[in-house]
């Protein structure tokens, strides 16, 4: 009997089931538009929350007491974990994991020792991957736990910092493209700043647009065919990110000249606390062209700080699939559970029921996305709301073959447009008839 008190993976019971351990929704071969419902979702089980956070908090320390956590020999505790881990996914039944490269390996006294341990987990890990068929949505390297990293990384005043962080994220991109991974995540958790008092923002800025550009030039030399995913977070723990949201992570990459390589992972934790909402950041990321792929969460609106809970909110997933399927879904992204059981759920099984719920929830909200899309029941409106534009005067405008005195001259030949309404309560109603 494995850790999780089950032997065989979790299956689709239909909407009647009230079976925690079964999937209401989330039947994985189910056609969606032309496409498996796997394979429009992408889940992916994270490596930290669910293996490595002892269910811990400002105010308290340990609650999980996981066995593999606790020993003598850290490497033989990583392999451990990484057999309960590989167990859970093939439970789930999740096509996807994904890494810190210090959740999966021991740092060691030097970096020269951590990525020898790197590449040990690594090469469990490939093992692991070949007999349960589960592949590696993205690694990335944890360049904020450690206090080398206190100041930063890349945007660190001490450039033995920078080259140290150098090293660790090359050692976690070749772990990465060992493993076939199809994306590289960099996740900036202290690249900002805590007081203006002692920062050059312009040299911070500068040296991490150098560190981007050198991991793009590598991702190319070892022939790494995924993009480098950036995820936008605002502040915790630092005051201020340079990557505070989508669309400020956008005007860094266009001044970098990184737009080619570079993508953006968005997570709803962090729209919320840039004070967007997952919506929104999803909507911009596809308008700017630098969706990448989603971390799949939710916050407490009662809390100003990262909760890191289970997506569990249909209405708000089933915007965020409608978006999706309009735009063409995933390429190399998917949906990844930067999600954490809360400290009280301590036994075993919680961890896999968290993941079930919120994988139906998801499920869910995208079946609910498709009827809509069929029905047309907010585009509909959408298009009716922007149909003078379709005319081909109006046309012109935005192919600039007008100028502006053109244009100045037929509103002063006597237009009087008058205000039409918005519609918003009768478009929620729409929604809700869905959800």
């Amino acid at each position: 009997m494995s850790f999780f008190g089950l032997d065989a993976p979790i299956r689709y019971a239909g909407p009647d089931s009230k079976d925690p351990l079964a999937y209401r929704f989330y039947d994985k071969n189910k056609q969606v538009m032309g496409k498996r419902m796997e394979d429009h979702l992408r889940f992916s089980a994270c490596y930290w929350h669910s293996f490595t956070w002892p269910g811990g908090d400002p105010f308290g320390g340990e609650t999980f007491l996981r066995p593999w956590m606790h020993g003598s020999d850290p490497l033989q505790m990583a392999r451990d974990k990484a057999d309960v881990a590989f167990d859970m996914f093939k439970l789930l039944d999740v096509p996807f994991f994904t890494f810190h490269d210090v959740d999966v390996a021991p740092e060691g006294a030097s970096l020269a020792e951590s990525v020898k341990n790197l590449e040990t987990i690594t090469d469990i890990f490939a093992e692991k991957m070949g007999q349960t068929g589960t592949r590696l949505l993205w690694g990335t390297a944890n360049l904020f736990s450690h206090r080398r990293y206190m100041a930063g990384a890349a945007t660190n005043p001490d450039p033995d910092v920078f080259a140290y962080a150098v090293g660790q994220v090359k050692a976690a991109i070749d772990a990465t493209k060992k493993l076939n991974g199809e994306n590289y995540v960099c996740w900036g958790g202290r690249e900002g700043y805590e007081t203006l008092l002692n920062t050059d923002m312009k040299k911070e800025l500068d040296q991490l647009g150098r560190f981007m550009s050198m991991l793009v030039d590598y991702k190319h030399k070892i022939g790494f065919s995924g993009p480098i995913l950036i995820e936008p977070k605002p502040r915790e723990p630092s005051k201020h990110q340079y990557d505070f949201d989508v669309a400020t992570v956008f005007g860094f990459l266009q001044k970098y000249d990184l737009l080619a390589d570079v993508k953006v992972n968005i997570e709803q934790n962090h729209a919320i606390l840039a004070g967007h909402s997952f919506d929104h950041e999803v909507r911009l990321a596809y308008a700017l062209g630098v969706f990448g792929s989603l971390d799949i969460n939710r916050g407490d609106d009662l809390l100003g700080w990262d909760t890191d809970q289970f997506a569990m909110n249909v209405s708000e997933l089933t915007l965020l699939f409608h978006e999706m399927l309009k735009q063409g879904g995933f390429t190399t992204g998917g949906l990844n559970f930067d999600a954490k059981i809360r400290r009280q759920s301590i036994d075993p099984q919680d961890l896999l029921i968290a993941h079930v719920a919120s994988m139906d929830a998801c499920a869910r909200a995208l079946l609910a996305a498709e009827a809509m899309i069929a029905d047309k029941a907010l585009e509909g409106p959408l298009a009716a709301r922007y149909s003078g534009w379709a005319s081909p005067d109006n046309q012109a405008i935005l192919r600039g073959e007008s100028d502006l005195e053109t244009i100045a001259a037929k509103a002063m030949a006597g237009l009087d447009p008058q205000p039409r309404s918005g519609r918003q309560e009768y478009l929620e109603g729409v929604l809700n008839r869905y959800v």
